[in-house]
């Protein structure tokens, strides 16, 4: 199958670096810099500091625009707000069997991009991995998690080109996840990564101040109970606690990590505060579910000017 990676950021970067290690057909769709450096390098380099590896990943790169084949598979792995460019690449270069999996950090992607897409298949995903692009052509990835969910939200497993895609996933060293249940495991994915997001940005926290006792902590646990409560409002909710699980994930990353809307914010780039933050607000209004932890971060963020 041919992959296209539309963003080689860290979710990118590291998943269009492992399948093209796995031998399959990759290409990252970039641009600036970054892409100058990829292609310069004749590859990715994967700086792993949680086990003091790295490696140069040969992988083709090009632009939005230079790439003029027809994909198999596309891997959204940008932005909320970048949407819009993805969606006119995906209705040039795709073709009637071409499947598009959205791997973004706002929960309920893939339904809206369906909605833009409405003769494409688009499935819903969620990935598990921490990484950053730490200078042009250089992936530092922080813990080892790299590990994929994603699946329709008809339920409907039996298309083989979704059997394909995980098998490719496997073989690649991605831990691949077809699940009949993606809105579910999507909206438990979003109880880590909408968590730890709005606690480093309320604190000014690194990873280190959530892995020890303390409010910071306290604040992330307290967010995963709130997406909890409202997973069960929503009709999906979770089969187990998932506080063990994220406080997993959370403590096994490197001390010094921060997650990537803190690092926009600070950078002074459009973030995705509005999904990660003020969209579990208006959630909690739509359901008729408190969420007194989020409403307060909501508040001091509006006082700080982040909209």
């Amino acid at each position: 199958m041919k992959y296209v990676v539309f963003g080689a950021g860290g979710t990118g970067g590291i998943l269009g670096g492992q399948l093209a290690k796995g031998g399959q057909d990759v290409t990252l769709i970039a641009r600036g810099a970054h892409l100058a450096a990829i292609q310069a390098q004749g590859g990715l380099f994967i700086d792993r500091v949680w086990n003091g590896t790295s490696e140069t990943i040969p992988v083709k790169a090009c632009t939005a625009e230079e790439y003029q084949d027809t994909p198999d598979v596309v891997l959204v792995c940008v932005k909320g707000y970048s949407l819009d460019s993805v969606v006119a690449f995906i209705q040039r270069v795709a073709g009637p069997e071409t499947v598009v999996l959205p791997i973004l950090n706002i929960y309920g992607t893939g339904g809206k991009m369906q909605e833009m897409l409405p003769d494409v298949d688009v499935l819903d995903g969620c990935t598990y991995l921490y990484a950053e692009i730490q200078k042009p052509g250089t992936i530092l990835q922080s813990g080892p998690y790299c590990r994929i969910v994603f699946g329709p939200r008809d339920h409907n497993l039996d298309d083989l080109r979704y059997q394909q895609i995980k098998r490719d996933f496997d073989a690649s060293g991605i831990v691949g996840e077809l699940t009949a249940h993606i809105q579910r495991d999507a909206l438990q994915k979003f109880s880590y990564v909408s968590p730890v997001g709005a606690t480093g940005l309320y604190y000014n926290a690194v990873a280190a101040d959530m892995q020890k006792d303390g409010e910071a902590r306290d604040c992330f646990i307290a967010m995963v109970r709130e997406i909890s409560a409202l997973a069960d409002a929503m009709g999906c909710p979770f089969d187990h606690d998932v506080v063990p699980d994220d406080l997993a994930i959370l403590d096994g990353i490197a001390p010094t990590a921060t997650t990537s809307m803190q690092r926009d914010i600070a950078d002074g780039h459009a973030s995705e505060i509005d999904g990660l933050i003020y969209e579990v607000v208006r959630l909690g209004e739509k359901y008729g579910v408190a969420v007194p932890t989020y409403t307060k971060v909501a508040e001091e963020m509006k006082k700080r000017g982040l909209a």
